[in-house]
């Protein structure tokens, strides 16, 4: 169960991950000592999944940003966890999530060029059995990016 101050750390490492813990403790009124140990039990639970940095994908050579809908041929388990897994492999591959509706995978995919991502759908779309259709859209400007989850109760 997260309490109070866990919230308040979790709202302040969702802004900044590099925070010191020293300036953490005292923007939620804890000790060094206790931060410490809240930030590794969230972490254990699986609260605090990962730390990172978010790199702007053009700073590399990443162009495009493309939104991918997948609908799947069967939904048979093996079948679907085997695309799961060749998603999740790609590097290309930002985000995927498996959902209901008209199709049954949603990608977050990012790109050099478009023949970086047309050899991308070649072997994850077209050379893959399970993969009835999809649908692209490229992205023209990306508005927002976060993962940041909204956390009541941090103020």
């Amino acid at each position: 169960m997260l309490d109070t101050y866990d919230l308040k750390i979790l709202a302040e490492v969702q802004k900044n991950a590099r925070i010191a813990q020293s300036e953490l403790g005292e923007r939620v009124h804890l000790s060094t000592a206790a931060v410490n140990r809240r930030l590794k039990r969230l972490t254990d639970e699986g609260v605090i999944e990962k730390l990172t940095a978010v790199v702007a994908p053009e700073a590399l050579g990443y162009a495009l940003t493309i939104v991918a809908e997948v609908e799947a041929e069967s939904v048979q388990v093996d079948l679907l966890d085997a695309m799961k897994h060749s998603f999740s492999a790609s590097p290309l591959v930002q985000q995927c999530y498996y959902v209901t509706g008209q199709c049954d995978f949603i990608l977050v995919i990012v790109a050099q060029s478009m023949e970086q991502y047309q050899e991308l759908t070649r072997d994850l779309f077209f050379q893959n059995n399970n993969v009835k259709r999809f649908r692209t859209f490229v992205s023209m400007h990306r508005v927002k990016v976060s993962l940041d989850v909204p956390i009541s109760g941090a103020q």
